[in-house]
């Protein structure tokens, strides 16, 4: 009241003070100086890490945004972090999050069996282009994560898989088919990151999505845009500093609401017609999920499957092409399934591929799978992120250090299939590693998380197998295929990925495949 009384009430004219800085009074001068302390207070302050967290590594921590070489030279940071402790733990900043880096068997261990340690919770919040719901059943049994690995579940049961197997097939066929047709017009090659890659978005949209996206060209080729543009604009700040709005952020939001318009435009066209195919959206639709829920689940299953398979096919076939021993044993695979199938001398492979079982496919293609899990192996860069949501700090084995309370923690991929003690020659793809007689991925407990590993097992993994097992068989029946440069050039072998990325990523160096039909 004293200082009010000080004041010339003349000169608190609102016009004159915002016009007039020279005339503000001393009392607006101490407000705006506290707020600005209090605001760069805010800005700068970080919580501390407890005292039995992995030691601090300073050498890329910057104040305010934190350790930003996660984000640009991830490979790098996590692994030369890892080298400066001894037990390979250290702590980092991403704007006021609090990071644990965890390496080694122990913490391996910790770090994919805790029940302490949200998967969910920690990529919604470090992977920012994953796409997210408000939860407003958070706690209960029908949380988002908790209703989306039921919902998955039951969509990966067999009975959807003898449904949707033949559509596949034919599905695959026909698009291999457009695919050698435009790669008459390219000199006979293919971008498998272009015509695989959008097979893989077809066969996972017929089996989690709407079939009407899969039935119209134009809507598949449209949605897939909307979702790869979605994809691409992963925003570090937005991780640092999640209450900015970036151009990346309204990036999401306006393919978001893209795909979410296109998929109202669906279920209002079903309701009117009355139309009902017996597919995964109207599967959630008659278990009365909102189109929000039904999008991001959706949306989830997509990234999961396109960041993964529809990268996973491209690579594997261009690692056959340039390994003779493993293409010809694929070739004699795929050809010894159509030869003991064949029930008459009219039938083509293509025609026996698509007459075969679920149970056919699930057995008779072991090499496949063998060159999948390798391909895998090469290509999962990146590293796992997990939230602690234990309410407290949650110990690293028996190390002696800590998640903190509210914590992350990550685990570097190379750290695991990048290891010579593991997988010698690691940089090598030889899917011989994974036979009965060398088996180096059961030299040690957790050795590969190419399909999940402790409580998060990939719950899609029989699907890509069968997915995978299908492209692949198609592609050899119908194709001898060598790997080039663009402009025509023999590749001994395939560009190496990126190890610095936040997950598997198509080429950065462009490759073809150049196809020839089959003669049998």
């Amino acid at each position: 009241m004293a200082a009010m009384e000080g004041l010339n009430l003349k000169s608190l004219n609102p016009i004159r003070l915002l016009t007039s800085h020279d005339e503000w009074p001393t009392t607006v001068w101490v407000l705006c100086l506290t707020t600005l302390i209090g605001f760069l207070v805010k800005l700068f302050w970080r919580p501390a890490f407890p005292k039995n967290a992995p030691k601090l590594w300073k050498p890329k921590d910057w104040p305010i945004v934190g350790a930003l070489a996660f984000f640009t030279d991830r490979r790098n940071f996590l692994t030369h972090g890892s080298r400066t402790q001894k037990t390979g733990a250290f702590s980092f900043y991403l704007g006021k999050y609090q990071v644990v880096n965890i390496s080694g068997r122990e913490g391996r261990k910790a770090f994919f069996d805790s029940r302490e340690l949200s998967m969910s919770e920690g990529y919604a919040t470090l992977y920012a282009a994953s796409p997210a719901v408000p939860d407003t059943e958070k706690n209960t049994e029908n949380a988002y994560d908790k209703w989306f690995s039921r919902t998955i579940t039951a969509m990966m049961k067999k009975e959807n898989f003898v449904k949707n197997l033949y559509p596949m097939v034919h599905d695959t066929q026909k698009a291999l088919d457009r695919a050698f047709y435009r790669a008459q017009q390219q000199g006979g090659m293919i971008d498998p990151f272009d015509d695989i890659y959008r097979i893989v978005y077809m066969l996972t949209v017929r089996m989690v999505g709407p079939t009407e996206f899969v039935e119209r060209p134009e809507m598949l080729d449209k949605t897939m845009h909307y979702f790869e543009s979605y994809e691409s604009a992963l925003s570090a700040t937005r991780v640092v500093f999640p209450w900015m709005l970036t151009w990346n952020w309204a990036k999401q939001m306006y393919y978001g609401a893209k795909l979410f318009n296109t998929l109202d435009s669906v279920v209002k066209e079903r309701k009117k017609t009355g139309r009902r195919p017996d597919d995964a959206l109207q599967f959630l639709l008659d278990g009365g999920d909102g189109l929000v829920r039904i999008l991001t689940f959706i949306m989830g299953s997509l990234f999961a499957g396109q960041l993964n398979s529809g990268i996973n096919a491209g690579w594997l076939m261009m690692y056959l092409a340039t390994t003779p021993e493993w293409y010809k044993k694929t070739q004699e695979e795929v050809d010894g399934v159509v030869k003991r199938h064949r029930t008459s001398p009219d039938q083509s492979p293509t025609d026996i591929l698509a007459a075969l079982s679920v149970d056919d496919w699930e057995s008779e293609f072991p090499i496949i799978d063998l060159g999948l899990r390798e391909s895998i192996r090469l290509q999962l860069v990146g590293a796992a992120c997990r939230k602690n949501v234990s309410g407290r700090d949650v110990p690293i084995g028996n190390t002696g250090e800590v998640v903190p309370k509210d914590g992350f923690a990550t685990y570097l991929c190379d750290d695991l299939h990048m290891n010579p003690e593991i997988y010698p020659n690691p940089e090598r793809w030889d899917p011989g590693r994974y036979l009965p007689d060398r088996a180096e991925d059961k030299k040690e407990p957790h050795a590969y998380m190419g399909w999940g590993l402790g409580r998060h097992p990939c719950l899609g993994m029989r699907f890509a197998k069968l997915e995978m097992a299908v492209i692949a068989a198609c592609f050899i029946t119908k194709f001898d295929y060598t790997l080039h440069t663009p402009d025509g050039k023999p590749l001994a072998e395939p560009y190496p990925s990126n190890r610095n990325r936040f997950s598997a990523h198509k080429p950065e160096r462009p490759m073809r495949l150049k196809i020839t039909p089959r003669k049998y």
